[in-house]
């Protein structure tokens, strides 16, 4: 990866996007020696321009911005960086430094499954979902078949909304499965991507 600091007096904007979610959380600026911390410690340090010092964020509040991906633009003068936020990005306590709520629907699949593996893992006795952990695999799968065919009726002989409720109970137990199986509903969209036989970005 090649940055061109030269353009603006050593120094790059940086795009900070949360890697689950996709919303866009701030924009900071680096100098090299900024960029290079970022990969050293794997945790977003911008160069402040107010304050004219390194600024790991986080560094007082403990809200960093664990670094997933970097990617330097086609010009080479401005870096998208994907991250894991620990808490709210905004020094005002908002999710984004825009006062937008760092959610997404689409996403709420992945939070649904960690969760779904968090009562794995500490198994609640008054858990519905770990009393499926439980009782077993085979149980697990039982659930799918049940809700599967309750879906199908829905489908055929219910209301919309009777129908969407069977589903939402279908794709839950199928999660609790693949969870079972030490699977994630990413591994599903990964395979889906696979077979479509256009590349999506």
């Amino acid at each position: 990866m090649k940055l061109d600091f030269d353009k603006m007096e050593g120094l790059v904007p940086v795009i900070v996007q949360d890697a689950q979610t996709l919303v866009v959380l701030m924009l900071g600026f680096m100098n090299e020696e900024a960029y290079n911390k970022t990969v050293e410690t794997g945790k977003v340090t911008f160069f402040s321009r107010t304050k004219k010092r390194l600024w790991t964020k986080g560094e007082t509040s403990g809200n960093f911005l664990n670094v997933v991906s970097m990617k330097v633009d086609c010009d080479n003068d401005t870096l998208l960086v994907k991250v894991n936020p620990v808490g709210p990005v905004c020094h005002t306590g908002t999710d984004t430094c825009w006062g937008e709520d760092n959610v997404s629907d689409m996403n709420f699949l992945p939070y649904l499954q960690s969760f779904i593996e968090e009562r794995k893992a500490e198994s609640p006795d008054a858990s519905y979902t770990a009393s499926l952990f439980r009782d077993g695999l085979n149980r697990m799968a039982q659930m799918v078949g049940e809700e599967a065919v309750d879906t199908v009726i829905k489908a055929t002989n219910g209301t919309d909304e009777e129908f969407v409720n069977e589903a939402s109970d279908l794709l839950f137990h199928l999660m609790v499965l693949l969870s079972g199986k030490n699977l994630r509903i990413e591994d599903l969209v990964k395979e889906l991507k696979a077979r479509h036989k256009k590349p999506l970005d």
